[in-house]
């Protein structure tokens, strides 16, 4: 096991503790206008992954949150896609700040058509904190498995390199924005999209330790 992957189980689980939680994806529903419902195969497949191959107990499907839903404060790792407009009110605003300031992880992933919308939403969310490029010695590169590279480039899009973006508060990267990749649809069923076996698996690999990097605690 990996020492990156040992420490992410040590944290979730000692001796004499309680049982490990049963840890859920929460797909963000938002207002705007866009399909905040995109992909609906990528998630519970990348949820199989994460069970198969880290061993942590997570459920078989996401759970379909709000900015106002309670549940939202139970949920490590928030994903959002979609390929038109995301808006949020001022109060979702201040609510998705205390959301990653307490803890929680937020994944951007942009189906190709979010880009403009989701980058003034977040800078109205961290005017403070801009986006800035996750170097590749970070942990969600290496966590589970060994992406020397970064992200994987899923889809063509513009044909421009993929892009993992970042948000970091105290060292601790808590909004994950992949660009120029599309990585839900390398989650998803092969008939949907069709992508290549192992453009697939590149795509899982980076889901797995985006998921298990938001659920560590590390830095």
């Amino acid at each position: 096991m990996k020492p990156l992957l040992a420490a992410l189980l040590a944290a979730l689980v000692s001796a004499g503790a309680a049982p490990v939680p049963v840890l859920t994806i929460g797909r963000l529903h938002y207002d705007g206008g866009g399909d905040w419902y995109s992909g609906p195969s990528a998630l519970p497949n990348l949820l199989t992954a994460i069970r198969q191959r880290t061993g942590l107990k997570v459920t078989d499907r996401e759970r379909v949150v709000t900015l106002e839903s309670p549940e939202l404060w139970d949920i490590p790792y928030l994903f959002v896609t979609g390929h038109g407009n995301i808006h949020f009110t001022d109060d979702e605003v201040k609510t998705l700040r205390r959301y990653l300031e307490g803890g929680g992880f937020l994944h951007a992933d942009d189906d190709y058509g979010m880009n403009e919308s989701f980058r003034r939403e977040i800078a109205r969310v961290f005017p403070d904190h801009p986006l800035v490029d996750v170097p590749l010695t970070h942990p969600v590169y290496h966590i589970v498995y060994d992406l020397p590279t970064g992200i994987p480039k899923i889809m063509l899009h513009d044909g421009l390199p993929a892009q993992g973006l970042g948000i970091f508060l105290d060292g601790r990267l808590v909004v994950y924005y992949s660009y120029q990749t599309d990585l839900n649809d390398g989650w998803e069923d092969f008939d949907v999209h069709h992508v290549p076996p192992d453009k697939h698996e590149q795509a899982l690999e980076m889901g797995v330790n985006l998921f298990s990097y938001a659920v560590s605690g590390i830095k």
